[in-house]
């Protein structure tokens, strides 16, 4: 057989195997139809369920033999489930703009790209548009590997009524950008605070003589540097894209592996979906050995703790209030078990949320 006719034949292959994944996608999307209208004719206005999809991802994560990565993989399925969903009951998420944020990207990475995204300027923003119905789900950054927690959100969970309903990964990137072809001519560096930090070192081995300028978000930045030649941002990919600028050096921050994790924020708890994890607020008596008293009961029942962070509770002053993260559901009988000891011995315990862990 020459060459010719092997990539004919692969060719061939190829187009009978996307018709088939092409009916296979329509037969889903016909199944997703009809589940909408069981859940209608149930009366149920939740049509999205984070549990479901994890284990979806999961599954699929585990099936995967390549050469496809499972990132790779698990974004095609994501992106089909999107659709399908699109087709129940079209979705508003909102999430911390401006257009172009990585929070923006944490919010397609989670629900796809088949939902309207609602970019607002705050956090408290986000919690707020949400709680009012005009979104369906929020997307917040909650905690940097490079920097640590953002603070206005976990505050955020202090006083609102929404639960965590997942959580998003994303591993991020951050590139130096402008108008020009290269830094001659700069004479600031706008990013956000936390993306400064992030790529401090790179920033003082290369534009040591910059004036470094805070502002709001990434996105933020970008903009500001679309207008004036003598600014450049760091910013990500998407930001680039979208205000058309060059990108002047890639890959600025200091830690290859810098990730940014983000929660869901919604109105409905969500279901076990096997490998979850729970967030809890708890606070307790201004005396030695509080935190060990309120940690105690997890340990008694061997339950694993992710995070601690301590905020000032806002009520009296050097009063804090414990943000943690366990591993398990809140039905699960031991954490059930855990928490009915908490409560014995905290002045105030808060379920912020049972959730799946990201799948990737």
């Amino acid at each position: 057989m020459s060459g010719d006719q092997r990539l004919r034949k692969l060719r061939d292959r190829i187009d009978a195997l996307d018709g088939q994944i092409q009916e296979l996608i329509s037969e889903r999307a016909r199944c997703a139809q009809e589940t909408a209208k069981s859940k209608s004719r149930a009366r149920t206005d939740n049509y999205y369920s984070p549990e479901r999809e994890a284990q979806v991802l999961r599954r699929v994560v585990e099936r995967n033999k390549g050469p496809l990565p499972d990132e790779e993989m698990a974004r095609l399925f994501r992106e089909v489930m999107s659709a399908c969903l699109a087709l129940e009951s079209p979705m508003t998420i909102a999430f911390l703009g401006p257009e172009g944020t990585f929070t923006q990207e944490a919010a397609l990475k989670h629900f796809g790209g088949s939902v309207e995204t609602l970019a607002l300027g705050a956090i408290g923003e986000v919690f707020r548009e949400v709680e009012s119905g005009n979104a369906h789900f929020g997307v917040v950054p909650v905690e940097n590997s490079t920097e640590g927690v953002v603070n206005h959100t976990l505050d955020m969970f202090m006083t609102s009524s929404l639960k965590i309903c997942g959580e998003v990964a994303l591993q991020v990137h951050h590139h130096l950008m402008g108008l020009g072809q290269d830094c001659s001519n700069a004479k600031q560096v706008v990013s956000h605070q936390q993306s400064l930090a992030q790529c401090r070192e790179w920033l003082d081995t290369n534009l040591a003589g910059i004036e470094r300028v805070s502002v709001n978000s990434n996105a933020e930045a970008a903009r500001v540097a679309s207008q004036d030649p003598n600014c450049v941002a760091i910013a990500g990919d998407s930001a680039a894209r979208i205000y058309k600028l060059n990108i002047l050096a890639s890959r600025v921050e200091d830690k290859p592996d810098n990730t940014t994790r983000f929660l869901i924020i919604g109105k409905h708890e969500t279901s076990p979906s096997g490998v979850d994890k729970t967030s809890l607020l708890l606070s307790g008596q201004n005396k030695p050995g509080v935190l060990h008293a309120l940690l105690h009961p997890l340990a008694q029942h061997n339950i694993n703790m992710t995070r601690i962070e301590s905020r000032p509770s806002g009520q009296t002053v050097w009063d804090y209030v414990f943000f943690v993260d366990i591993d398990g559901h809140v039905h699960d009988e031991t954490v059930q078990k855990a928490l009915t000891e908490l409560n014995e011995v905290a002045d105030f315990v808060k379920c912020l949320g049972s959730y799946p862990k990201a799948v990737l």
